[in-house]
């Protein structure tokens, strides 16, 4: 029997992030509107390549029995942890608005849709993950030659993030 292989999605072009300053209720779901507000930040043009970098370590609890050789072990707590690495251009800023908008201390939630052309609207029914933010320092990075201008930013996640949430209508 000849097993099926599933299709892939290529990760160029095929995310959104977005700094949302406020959402009701991310854990159960963001709305549309809520995801498509004025004063909603798409930073995915901002990002560079490799400028998103969203993380679990989870911890292990050791669970040894003295009847056994073995040492089992039990999932412990985790931790999420978030880096974003972004273009600059003071001279402009309608092209510096992801460091004009995340000065440190700026609470939202960083909402992040994966494998949808980042060019498809917010609808109902797409999923996101959301993580509630702290903004941390905004740590210009080392210029190099023939380079581009970048800061690299920690979004602290300062509660439970919300994995593969539905976004509601």
């Amino acid at each position: 029997m000849t097993q099926p292989i599933p299709a892939s999605v290529n990760t160029n072009g095929t995310m959104l992030v977005l700094f949302v300053p406020t959402i009701a209720n991310y854990l159960t779901g963001p709305t549309v509107a809520e995801l498509t507000a004025g004063a909603v930040l798409d930073l995915t043009c901002y990002l560079t390549g490799d400028g998103y970098t969203n993380e679990t370590s989870e911890n292990n609890v050791e669970d040894p029995r003295l009847c056994s050789k073995a040492v089992f072990e039990n999932r412990g707590d985790y931790t999420d942890t978030m880096e974003l690495t972004y273009v600059i251009n003071p001279a402009s800023p309608a092209d510096d608005e992801a460091r004009l908008a995340l000065p440190p201390g700026t609470r939202g939630y960083i909402a992040t849709r994966w494998a949808i052309d980042s060019e498809v609207p917010v609808a109902a029914g797409q999923e996101f993950d959301i993580a509630p933010v702290e903004m941390g320092v905004q740590r210009k990075q080392t210029p190099g030659r023939n380079g581009v201008h970048k800061i690299t930013q920690k979004p602290f996640i300062v509660g439970t993030m919300a994995r593969d949430v539905a976004v509601a209508a």
